[in-house]
């Protein structure tokens, strides 16, 4: 009989209860938002370097003289395609490490990175065929200059260094020209063909 009644009792339905977020842990987040946000505003500007990526404020400040940094210019413009090896991508992106016309005459590779280059470019016995950008808006003298010391003296390079007077007149040189190299050639028949020209005459 009571085994009986045991079997015949229906256990209530399940009643989904409201369950708040404890009050210790709200009070928690609230803290860290009231915490965070004072933080941004009472934070000094030139506080204590140990706190951030421990660079001293003298290495984020320009060298006296304008003098670009041709390590950092490369970072920021060339070492998505040519890596920072120097080695670029197989196929792809041409070397800069061994390349002839990195150590070669530095005219010729301040032309090259002035107005860019388009078509086949042999180098290291591999044929690329892509297309540099040009950089005669986007870099100064002094960068230009600097960018190019460091790759011609970088991954075994041993060229000598260019200055920004050697980028000025480059950039004077072929200042009428509106669109890239095609191939590091054409770049050697427009210089050739400058320095039998009349001094105002200038290679487009």
């Amino acid at each position: 009989m009571t085994e009986n009644k045991k079997n015949r009792v229906e256990h209530a339905d399940p009643v989904e209860q409201a369950n708040p977020v404890p009050k210790l842990v709200m009070g928690l987040v609230l803290g860290l938002v009231v915490w965070a946000v004072a933080y941004i505003f009472l934070q000094e500007a030139g506080g204590d370097v140990s706190l951030g990526d421990r660079r001293e404020l003298s290495t984020l400040v320009a060298a006296p003289g304008g003098a670009a940094d041709g390590a950092q210019v490369f970072a920021a413009r060339c070492a998505a395609c040519h890596q920072a090896t120097g080695k670029g991508l197989p196929g792809v992106f041409p070397p800069l490490a061994g390349a002839s016309w990195v150590e070669g005459d530095p005219d010729t590779a301040l032309q090259i990175v002035l107005h860019g280059m388009t078509g086949p470019v042999e180098v290291l016995g591999v044929t690329y065929n892509g297309a540099m950008p040009a950089f005669a808006e986007q870099l100064s003298d002094a960068e230009l200059a600097a960018v190019l010391t460091h790759v011609r003296g970088a991954w075994g390079n041993t060229a000598a260094p260019v200055d920004a007077e050697m980028a000025k007149a480059a950039r004077a040189l072929t200042a009428r020209r509106g669109e890239p190299w095609n191939g590091p050639q054409e770049v050697a028949a427009a210089l050739a063909a400058a320095s039998k020209a009349p001094p105002d005459a200038a290679p487009r």
